[in-house]
């Protein structure tokens, strides 16, 4: 197991107070020492603010792509590795898609700056409008990023609650400064389901793996918050995956007993890891799901070039675990309309199944469906380019704007 990320999450004015970020990285510094004493690799330190109108809203929101700028330079010369500009609430029918409009500009000008779109909560409703304008995003970016990589930076939230450490759903809200913990923890199911005989045996494998984990997370984070008087949020315990086999969540469904992911029996395994993750007792917060990257996972992009799944078979496990979409690669001429379809039914999900789901989808232009990528980065893994049956649901964006389900 390793820490994907030790999130901080505060709230930031505009221009920045640049004195507020020596703290921030006294912090980073401290949480990477304590962390590794205990034998804990901490992969990053990240940092995210409240929704960025909020702190714009004297401006216009063109200033976005400056603030997200100066966000960035500051925390790489803290040792902060990424940072998030936080969300656009856009789940109110008078909300201001400007900030979303903007969003593929902060992405091309930036290097590690996150930035998503809320478009869906149960308590207002699904946005079409900002569905609409969030798949706009996602196609200005395929175009204006090489292979349209920025939209590793981008994502679209339905149900999301503040304090997930995980980007790019992360942002902050309420008073004073927090952290959260992100696992990469992948390689906990598959140590825990290798030594097993039996599916309970797997279970309390898993679970005590994850008490344990999280009690030795806990205790340095109860420490630094002592220190820093910056309030724990706690444990996001999805099991993250590296793109290696080792450490790859489908290659743990494997080792439970599944042919291959994306067979049948891989929604079960889904529920299954995703129940343990429930019964396990730690300081929980963001999905504390199953995460199911499709090219941070060496497992799940292998069976993706054997066409195991589907788009439709990801949107099925995501029914039982919660995530959502994730590292999706799709052709690079998918259109604005399918891709705001895909988003409601997304936002749709996470409304009915009471879950918070996200969306990263990413187009590549001048692929097409069954085409491998061919990205050079050391958390991805290869995989093919997943169909899409080039079909929206025009008429309801047409014709509505906001809806309640």
């Amino acid at each position: 197991m390793r820490i994907r990320s030790v999130t901080i999450g505060t709230n930031v004015s505009y221009p920045l107070d640049v004195g507020r970020f020596h703290a921030f990285g006294q912090f980073a510094a401290r949480a990477r020492t304590l962390f590794e004493d205990a034998g804990l690799e901490v992969q990053t330190v990240r940092l995210a603010t409240q929704p960025f109108p909020d702190i714009l809203r004297e401006e216009d929101p063109a200033t976005a792509v400056s603030f997200a700028r100066e966000l960035e330079d500051l925390c790489g010369t803290h040792g902060i590795d990424y940072c998030s500009i936080g969300t656009v609430v856009a789940t109110g029918s008078k909300a201001d898609l400007a900030y979303v409009n903007v969003i593929p500009v902060v992405i091309r000008e930036t290097e590690t700056a996150f930035a998503s779109a809320l478009v869906a909560t149960p308590a207002s409703g699904i946005n079409l409008a900002a569905v609409a304008s969030a798949a706009k995003a996602v196609v200005a970016i395929a175009r204006s990023t090489p292979d349209g990589f920025g939209n590793l930076r981008f994502a679209v939230l339905a149900n999301c609650e503040p304090g997930s450490p995980f980007f790019p759903a992360a942002f902050h809200q309420g008073p004073g400064s927090a952290f959260s913990v992100a696992t990469e923890a992948a390689d906990l199911a598959v140590d825990a389901f290798t030594q097993a005989r039996t599916l309970q045996d797997a279970r309390e494998n898993l679970r005590i793996a994850v008490e344990e984990g999280s009690r030795t997370i806990e205790q340095i984070c109860h420490t630094l918050g002592a220190e820093f008087d910056f309030r724990f949020g706690g444990i996001d315990f999805s099991p993250a995956p590296y793109p290696e086999t080792a450490r790859s969540i489908g290659h743990a469904i494997e080792r439970l007993g599944v042919d291959a992911f994306g067979g049948n029996g891989t929604l079960f395994a889904v529920a299954f890891i995703k129940r343990v993750l429930q019964e396990a007792q730690f300081t929980r917060c963001g999905f504390s799901g199953l995460l199911l990257p499709v090219l941070e996972d060496q497992t799940l992009a292998q069976r993706s070039a054997e066409n195991l799944f589907t788009l439709d078979s990801l949107l099925l496990y995501s029914t039982v675990c919660g995530t959502g979409l994730d590292t999706i690669p799709l052709p690079g001429n998918v259109s604005v309309e399918e891709l705001a379809a895909i988003l409601l039914d997304v936002a749709t999900l996470a409304l009915i199944a009471d879950k918070p789901l996200t969306a990263r989808l990413m187009p590549i232009p001048g692929k097409e469906a069954g085409d491998m990528t061919n990205f050079n980065f050391p958390y991805f893994a290869n995989g093919r380019v997943l169909n899409t049956r080039g079909r929206g649901a025009v008429k309801i964006f047409e014709s509505n704007r906001f809806i309640r389900l």
